[in-house]
């Protein structure tokens, strides 16, 4: 091993003696800025160098722990979503015009009690007469609506959207993506959750809250890959048998020219063809607006729940203007014409359920609109669909939308239709069970005279002859109502035949009540009928029987 030895003036021992870190000529150093003039070439620097030894601690120091630090779920929903938790209070606060003496009346109320703790002045009194009328002016407002207003409401951007919902009715909530095409879609959400022990399906339309976040979730309208991927997990709860739930909040499906191109139409299709095949429930609730196929795709359900103030249309009222009257000025009138309030949608039959919102609409009281939604969704699943069986929610759900579009036809001369409606129904017998029957020759001929009538009442309409209840049905006769007709005539005759061989067999018992011989009914449809009408109704169908005699 070689050995090298310092210069003495380069020893520590003589650099310790100097007491100087770095010298030059021994002197001490001049300040930074001045070293580079004063040294030359050959000056020669001293430089003390001393290491201390000291034991280092091998574990790592203690760090306080974060008391706001995210749990096991948080943690989780925060790496599969990029979705925050909503507010009490919405930070972009948005009046709506038709709420502006709401918010000035809760201002006021405000000022009196900011200048009453500043003067120590007790005014509990003025301001709980004040919170009365503000609460009863809101009240008044809100249930006189227009269908313009409720349109405005229902888009209110901090209306509640599918994410605040699922995350806040529900016990679990894990979001899944993709729909294994390769693609996935922000602007529809789906996962699994449960709600008191069961297990469901959640798949909705997600809006943004902001306009960074509706440019993520293409303001709430999905692409084509976004209903492929809500068709896979509609697969998947089908399979699995897990309750559906859908959540409706778009204007209508994206209408780009890239959506047209990755097949829009064909998505839809596809959706509402499959989703009448699941034996699984499916429960489907607007909770904004529900626009059009977009909003169909994922509602075709065996029961449709609405939010008090949200809307269903087939066009929005905008687009509807544009068609029909070459403007968008004339929304407010298509808007009205369209009926698309909640309360209008029961009546026609398009919505089953109104979910009534907090005072003040959603927007303004989301945390009191969340157990409304849950337990009409729990009510409806477990009083009716928890007990089905796959068949029969099948066969539920075809039933309801068969029956969409369908009105009474009425052919009575002299216009007395509403009398001769209320004499049907107050007949006897006149409901009975549908059944299975074959006509006969006789009831053959029947069915063809009144197709021959209807062919001539027809060309009568087209003489421009007065219609006798024009404003209760649109003129002309669907060739389904002459057969139901032809049907329930068809029945009656039969029920009278059966009336008369049962009063033939009772004639027949008293003249041979001393022979003690047995009384046969007679054959025929009279007596298959009677054997049939004692069955149970089938799926709820019932056939009203009309007597022409």
């Amino acid at each position: 091993m070689s050995q090298f030895s310092l210069p003495a003036h380069l020893s520590p021992q003589t650099a310790h003696r100097q007491g100087s870190s770095l010298t030059a000529n021994s002197q001490p150093l001049p300040p930074r800025h001045r070293c580079g003039p004063l040294l030359r070439r050959g000056d020669i620097g001293n430089v003390r160098a001393q290491a201390k030894s000291k034991k280092t601690n091998p574990d790592p120091p203690d760090t306080p722990k974060d008391e706001n630090r995210l749990g096991g779920r948080e943690w989780l929903q925060q790496l599969l979503s990029k979705f925050g938790p909503i507010t009490e209070k919405a930070m972009n606060t948005h009046v709506l015009d038709f709420e502006k003496p709401l918010v000035e009346l809760d201002n006021r109320i405000k000022e009196v009690r900011k200048v009453a703790e500043e003067n120590g002045v007790d005014v509990s009194e003025q301001v709980k007469e004040l919170e009365a009328r503000a609460k009863q002016l809101r009240k008044d407002t809100y249930t006189r609506l227009t269908p313009v207003q409720r349109l405005q409401v229902a888009r209110h951007p901090n209306r509640p959207t599918f994410l605040d919902i699922a995350l806040n009715i529900s016990d679990k909530f894990v979001e899944l993506h993709g729909d294994r095409a390769g693609l996935d879609d922000p602007a529809m959400v789906c996962g699994l959750a449960s709600m008191d022990g069961v297990s469901f399906m959640f798949i909705g339309h997600q809006k943004g809250r902001n306009t960074k976040e509706n440019i993520y979730r293409n303001f709430g309208m999905p692409q084509p890959n976004g209903y492929r991927k809500a068709l896979r997990f509609m697969r998947h709860a089908d399979h699995f048998g897990f309750p559906i739930v859908t959540f409706v909040d778009t204007p209508g499906a994206y209408a780009g020219k890239n959506a047209e191109e990755l097949g829009q139409g064909e998505a839809i299709a596809v959706n509402l063809r499959e989703m009448f095949g699941f034996e699984v429930p499916i429960l489907s609730v607007v909770i904004g607006e529900g626009g059009s196929g977009g909003a169909l795709a994922i509602g075709c359900a065996n029961h449709n729940l609405i939010m008090e103030h949200s809307v269903y249309y087939v066009a929005s009222p905008e687009a509807c203007a544009a068609i029909l009257w070459k403007s968008r000025d004339k929304a407010a009138t298509a808007t009205e014409a369209l009926r698309i309030t909640s309360s209008e949608l029961v009546t026609f039959g398009v919505m089953d359920t109104v979910i009534e919102e907090p005072l003040g609409g959603a927007h303004a009281d989301p945390m009191g609109a969340f157990p409304a939604i849950k337990t009409a969704i729990m009510k409806i699943y477990n009083d009716k669909y928890a007990k089905l069986s796959p068949s029969e929610i099948r066969l539920d759900r075809y039933a309801k939308f068969r029956k969409l579009g369908m009105f009474e036809e009425f052919l009575v001369r002299g216009g007395q239709w509403r009398e001769a409606r209320a004499a049907r129904a107050a007949a006897e017998g006149a409901r009975t069970a549908a059944g299975t029957w074959a006509p006969n020759a006789e009831e053959a001929e029947l069915v063809e005279l009144i197709v021959d009538k209807d062919e001539e009442w027809e060309e009568r309409l087209k003489g421009k002859e007065a219609w006798i209840n024009k404003p209760a049905q649109p003129p002309g006769l669907l060739r389904s109502g002459i057969m139901e007709l032809s049907i329930s005539m068809i029945e009656a005759r039969r029920r009278q035949q059966a009336a008369a061989a049962q009063e033939a067999v009772e004639q027949r018992r008293s003249a041979q009540a001393d022979s003690g011989a047995p009384a046969q009914l007679p054959s025929g449809n009279g007596s298959s009928y009677i054997a049939h009408s004692d069955s149970k109704e089938r799926n709820g169908a019932l056939v009203e029987a009309k007597a022409d005699k």
